[in-house]
């Protein structure tokens, strides 16, 4: 039984209560290692650490700091494999996924904020008389970095690199449900030589942790990736402390498709966009809305293609669906398919549990399931699952189905299939989201700004967005 460590000044030290929670293998339902059950007595311990810290880190050459974030990324990508079969063994996921996708974006996350530092610029703005403001961008101090258990070293490190490029040190929050490659990252920040109190890494629940990172007085800033709800909460206990917050919050997003669009395409993009990651992705598209000349069509196509896809052992590389992260939330995914047949919805595929054999027969593990039938102004289709599960809808014209788009409380993103330019164009610019992919999904270039609108979050990642969140302007002016 391997036992995890919080990552404090610079070592592996157990939490001061001695106490640990149980980790556990989604493919097999079993308790597979130890994390330990930190509370606020370990957040002071790492707040110590990272004030004493950030003097030294956050006035050492841009340079360096590209360096030591360089190293960190080199031994991400050095360690493919063994950071792969951790997240795939800790989160479910295929392990394909993890190799091909997971852990490349944590080492370029890494990469990209290494060198978008060396790049970064402040403007200045010239006056008569010979007066000049310039504008210098500081590190503020110490950054609370809370992530989500979905993408656990994916979207961790994208906050962390920001953050330690700008200047600031860092506490940072994994999910304890997914805990392994943020444990893994700790142990390669130390052969990176990232100097001590700089990273700290604290494992454990949010409503001990994570709360006690929010609500610290000597944190000033809180970057949060995961649930509206939770986020709220945040807000509530950040936003009274004039905290810096940056809030990555829930999605409902649609996928619209137009009868003209490219079929061959969208069928296979919408197969990813509907069931990568067992749909545990916060972009994928759970509201499919097809143009009614093209229903009968797609409707036969996708149930066939989503009919072939393999539910099974997330460590065979012939598995394109892996497991449920968690027993609880499985319940969740099976409520809202009990819930859309409550909602007179018909369920076209998938809509059971799968049962594997052997070693597997008690992990989570759900089909890839397609619902039709249901108004866009249903429960099932306004309230986020987080699962494989999709809903069908028909439209007739373009004002219908951006009204029906534009309907839930979130905003994260959307998906549009088009061959009309004009159409890809109109649609986009009335749709009330963050990002809006046109005739692709989930392609991302890490120099644009990454969020969501309305209850899907405050603020954006990504790019220079990121690094001016992260750091304080100060204007000087000079009458010379």
């Amino acid at each position: 039984m391997f036992t995890i460590k919080n990552y404090i000044n610079g070592g592996l030290v157990e939490p001061k209560g001695g106490t640990y929670l149980d980790n556990f293998n989604p493919a097999t339902g079993q308790v597979y290692s130890k994390i330990p059950d930190s509370d606020r007595a370990d957040v002071e311990q790492a707040v110590a650490a990272a004030k004493a810290a950030f003097p030294s880190w956050s006035r050492i050459p841009k340079e360096a700091r590209s360096k030591i974030l360089a190293k960190v990324a080199d031994l991400i990508e050095a360690n493919l494999d063994k950071l792969a079969l951790a997240e795939s063994t800790d989160n479910g996921k295929p392990v394909s996924l993890a190799k091909n996708v997971d852990i490349p974006r944590a080492a370029a996350n890494f990469n990209f904020f290494a060198t978008a530092i060396l790049h970064y610029a402040s403007e200045s703005h010239a006056m008569e008389k010979g007066v000049i403001n310039y504008t210098l961008r500081e590190p503020i101090g110490i950054a609370g970095c809370i992530s989500p258990w979905n993408l656990p070293l994916y979207l961790f490190t994208w906050k962390i690199a920001p953050a330690l490029a700008a200047g600031n040190t860092v506490i940072a929050k994994p999910s304890e449900v997914t805990p392994m490659t943020a444990y893994l990252l700790s142990e390669l920040c130390i052969e990176a030589g990232v100097p001590p109190g700089v990273l700290n890494i604290i494992h454990g629940l949010g409503n001990k942790v994570g709360a006690s990172i929010t609500a610290h007085p000597d944190i000033p800033m809180i970057s949060f990736t995961g649930g509206t709800e939770t986020g709220a909460e945040i807000a509530r206990i950040a936003a009274p402390m004039f905290k810096k917050l940056s809030l990555e919050l829930g999605g409902k997003n649609p996928n619209i498709i137009f009868a003209n669009c490219n079929f061959d395409k969208m069928l296979k993009t919408t197969l990813k966009s509907s069931f990568s990651n067992q749909g545990e992705i916060c972009l994928c598209g759970s509201r499919i809305f097809i143009e009614k000349p093209l229903y009968e069509k797609f409707k036969s196509a996708f149930v066939a293609a989503t009919q072939l896809l393999k539910v099974g052992d997330p460590l065979n590389k012939d598995s394109d669906m892996g497991a449920i992260v968690s027993e609880a939330h499985t319940e969740k995914i099976m409520s809202y398919i009990e819930l859309a047949k409550e909602e007179g919805g018909t369920v076209l595929a998938g809509g059971k549990r799968v049962t594997l054999p052997g070693e597997h027969q008690n992990g989570w593990y759900i089909e890839p399931t397609i619902i039709e039938g249901l108004g866009h102004e249903c429960r099932t289709n306004q309230e986020e699952i987080f699962g494989p599960v999709v809903t069908l809808i028909p439209f007739d014209s373009e004002d219908e189905v951006i009204e029906m788009a534009n309907s839930t409380r979130y905003g994260l993103s959307a998906t549009i299939w088009t061959n009309n330019l004009q159409t890809a164009h109109q649609v986009a610019n009335h749709l009330h989201v963050g990002i809006a992919w046109i005739n692709c999904w989930l392609l991302r270039d890490l120099r644009t700004p990454f969020g969501g609108s309305k209850s899907s979050g405050v603020g954006r990642e990504g790019g220079f967005e990121a690094l001016s969140f992260f750091t304080e302007p100060k204007n000087v002016c000079i009458n010379y």
